[in-house]
């Protein structure tokens, strides 16, 4: 072979989470290569649900706006729905349970959501966020981002990575030499190199999802995005979930759908598409609809986090360190907030802003995340059974007997009251899954590139849907709309540099402060004067959440998380500021004592519970609840 293609960053995997670090490692001026053993192009829908943390990301790297254009109306997708079916022969098919509003959605977390970002949750099938992606990146990086490549050897110094790859295609081996190394892959290459371990229960549920086009819309819930099924055969669980996946049209309008379907891996249904196809139509209640399959997916519920996410130059991101089960919508933006962590750090060290020690903080930071993620997603997967139960489906139960008991449930009785009622707050519980903001907008570091302040985090912290707003470090910086001297509104989190660090302070100590920043060297600090002429505050907000006396600063990160504060004006500011650069940019985080397996413990929990159907069975829903 000829000598190695030498580049600063090689990125292997051209999913979400490798296409987003390329995207925001040239937004910042730095070179690499992406290679992928595909063709960058996702032929099943897979993920689709994009959080507004990650539509913060996608704003940087210049897909928000198509995303948005290319998703639902906001009328027709925020709900979540339970029915029977979508019709069928007896007045107990086409029953809806109950349902929902999601991601967003409805009057209460329409604000709430609002609180966390200036921008608004988005819903897209990731085999068109994938497009949008490779087409990014392929203009940021023109000749640069490879189809039909694989990885097939490593090796690995202290210095750096030499990639031997092969150009499937083309028939043709070479060498890649980098400084750096993103394993994205999806775990189907890096992890077994790096000889790294993934921890966590695997093969909990079976899973078929059929990819089809249909019209649904006579049938479908006009306003509803998934759509769950309960039916007797499901034992209290879904028997099935039907989700809407446009494109152009959405709601009941919706030309493609994607039917997921619990199957026993020893069902022979699985290996006849014919069969597959026609249980779809006989869940929907519909035997007779004409449909067009265009992919069927089987695959199976895990929740496994890597044992390590650096190895030297390499770091894993996206699934390649952490997988979930799709319940809440988490594994696709858990990847991309590993790019956006990751990204800004790998371009501060290759600029000689920071030191290699930067990119130890990658792994505490991500990984308690990633960990926290995996056993929420595994939770939400068995929140939905214990409606089925409320309505008095369970094991044991014959087909007959089942749809019996939904006709207690439906009957004019006080009985079939006391199950509506069980029922609703069955219902009502699965909030955890689609209102966790908490979860999507509220999740903090506390070890890794900052520097604690002493203080706690805000009441709710540890609940899935409370959230507050903090500037406490580790947080991601407040939203707050302040308004310029034109008149015009940007939000606090937009005013976030790309580059450097930025740092908040009030109008009257702004001066000080720049002059502060420009005697140290290094990392460029962007300082910003919150409340005078230039950028006021007219309700006072960002003087209350952001916790700064007169004079003191707020110092953020490149992706928006809070670095630093200083309450009051330190007596030499540059002294101080050089010391909290030296101490965030040059120093190794340091790791506090504890059980490094306890958050592994919570997701095995959570693991086994979903495989033995205790879930199921986990708590009983009264009107009392």
């Amino acid at each position: 072979m000829t000598d190695p293609e030498e580049t600063p960053v090689l990125i292997v995997g051209g999913g979400p989470a490798g296409l987003t670090t390329a995207l925001e490692l040239a937004r910042r001026g730095i070179d690499g290569i992406v290679i992928d053993r595909r063709d960058f192009t996702t032929h099943f829908p897979r993920a689709h649900l994009l959080n507004v943390r990650t539509m913060e990301t996608f704003t940087d790297v210049g897909i928000a706006d198509r995303i948005y254009a290319e998703g639902p109306p906001e009328d027709q997708w925020h709900r979540v729905a339970w029915y029977t079916s979508l019709a069928g022969p007896t007045p107990l098919h086409g029953r809806r349970i109950g349902y929902l509003p999601a991601w967003g959605g409805g009057a209460v977390d329409r604000e709430r959501y609002a609180q966390a970002s200036p921008r608004r949750f988005g819903n897209l099938p990731q085999l068109r966020v994938d497009t949008l992606l490779w087409e990014q990146a392929d203009k940021a990086w023109p000749g640069k981002v490879r189809p039909k490549t694989e990885l097939v050897d490593l090796a690995v110094t202290d210095d750096g990575v030499t990639a031997t790859v092969r150009d499937l295609v083309a028939d043709r081996t070479y060498r890649i030499r980098a400084r750096y190394l993103v394993g994205a892959d999806g775990g189907r290459t890096c992890p077994g190199l790096l000889s790294v371990q993934v921890s966590g229960p695997r093969a909990l549920v079976d899973i078929v999802s059929v990819f089809f086009s249909a019209d649904l819309s006579a049938h479908a819930d006009p306003e509803a995005l998934l759509t769950y099924l309960i039916q007797p055969q499901g034992e209290g669980g879904p028997v099935g979930g039907l989700l809407a996946l446009g494109p152009g049209r959405w709601g009941a309008q919706s030309p493609q759908w994607s039917m997921g379907m619990h199957l026993h891996p020893e069902d022979p249904i699985g290996r006849d598409p014919e069969a597959l196809t026609q249980r779809v139509r006989d869940l929907l209640g519909l035997p007779e609809l004409e449909l067009t399959v265009h992919a069927i997916s089987h695959w199976q519920y895990e929740g496994v986090v890597a044992d390590r996410f650096r190895v030297g130059p390499v770091f894993l991101a996206g699934d390649a360190a952490h997988r979930h089960p799709p319940t809440g919508g988490l594994g696709l933006n858990t990847a991309v907030g590993d790019a956006a962590n990751l990204g800004w750090k790998l371009a501060a060290v290759l600029k000689g802003q920071a030191g290699d020690e930067l990119l130890d903080s990658y792994e505490p930071e991500r990984r308690q995340i990633a960990i926290r993620n995996v056993e929420h997603s595994l939770r939400n997967a068995g929140r939905h059974a214990p409606i089925g139960f409320a309505m008095g489906l369970g094991k044991g139960k014959s087909v007959e007997e089942g749809w019996a008991e939904i006709g207690v449930w439906a009957s004019d009785t006080e009985e079939g009251a006391r199950r509506r009622a069980a029922v609703d707050a069955a219902v009502a519980h699965n909030a955890e899954d689609y209102s966790q903001l908490g979860i999507e907008a509220g999740f903090f570091y506390e070890v890794g590139a900052l520097i604690g302040d002493g203080t706690v985090p805000p009441a709710g912290h540890d609940t899935a849907t409370g959230f507050t707003p903090s500037a406490r470090p580790g947080h991601h910086v407040p939203h707050v709309w302040l308004r310029t001297a034109t008149g015009e509104q940007v939000s606090s989190s937009d005013l976030v540099a790309a580059e450097g660090l930025t740092l908040f302070t009030d109008a009257g100590a702004a001066e000080d402060w720049r002059a502060a920043a420009a005697g140290t060297t290094g990392c460029p600090v962007t300082v910003v004067a919150v409340g005078g002429s230039e950028l006021a505050d007219p309700a006072n907000e960002w003087a209350e959440v952001a916790g700064l006396a007169a004079g003191g600063a707020l110092l953020v990160r490149p992706d928006r998380h809070v670095a630093w504060r200083a309450p009051q004006a330190p007596a030499d500011r540059e002294a101080e500021l050089g010391r909290v650069l030296w101490t965030l940019l040059h120093e190794s985080p340091t790791l506090p004592d504890g059980d490094p397996l306890a958050g592994l413990k919570g997701i095995a929990e959570a693991g086994e519970a979903l495989r033995v159907g205790r879930a199921r069975e986990a708590r009983l829903f009264t009107v009392a609840d």
